[in-house]
């Protein structure tokens, strides 16, 4: 019977070193040789090397002079991922979209996109649509005082179509747009 649990308690050590050290490691090491730029979070980095976000987690820019990413329900905290859990019939829903509507500077004849006024499910989207970029570009060109066709031509050179095999809408990255606003700006100092 001693011997059985010496058995025992050695298969679930060596189980227990295996998966939580060898197999994790050989993982780590594999992504880190195959995929470095995505191992490492998806780093964003100025071009001074400065690290300024991932690719994959949204920021929360308020400024007018930048481009606003979707609204987020965890005020964009990647620990606390997670959406509103509001139905669709809970007037609050109707009043959250109102609000950030108004503050998008939305009328009746100039309506927001869906994807500004609407919170994501994991409230952390990185990209917002191309449509939801350029009904922002009035705003930015009058707070950075530029002209809107330059801002506009920014969105269309960030435009991201990857995923359309599969059906995913053309969409642009909020950090890397803000990021080329603030190039452009820089330029031109």
């Amino acid at each position: 019977m001693l011997r059985d649990f010496r058995t025992a308690l050695a298969a679930c050590l060596a189980t227990f070193v295996i998966s939580s050290a060898v197999y994790p490691a050989v993982v780590w090491a594999g992504a880190r040789l195959l995929f470095p730029w995505r191992a490492q979070g998806s780093l964003i980095e100025r071009a001074d090397r400065t690290v300024v976000g991932s690719a994959l987690v949204a920021q929360a820019f308020k400024s007018p002079r930048y481009f606003h990413p979707r609204p987020s329900a965890v005020d964009y905290k990647a620990d606390a991922a997670g959406g509103s859990n509001l139905a669709s019939t809970n007037p609050q829903l109707a009043e959250l979209a109102a609000s950030q509507a108004a503050g998008e500077g939305a009328t009746a004849d100039h309506p927001a996109p869906v994807d500004l006024v609407s919170r994501s499910g994991s409230g952390l989207d990185p990209d917002i649509s191309v449509e939801a970029a350029r009904f922002q570009v009035d705003r930015i060109a009058a707070a950075r005082g530029g002209g809107a066709s330059s801002i506009a031509a920014l969105i269309d050179k960030h435009i991201n179509v990857s995923g359309w095999i599969l059906g995913a809408p053309p969409r642009v990255s909020v950090l890397e747009l803000n990021l080329a606003l603030d190039a452009k700006e820089a330029d031109r100092e």
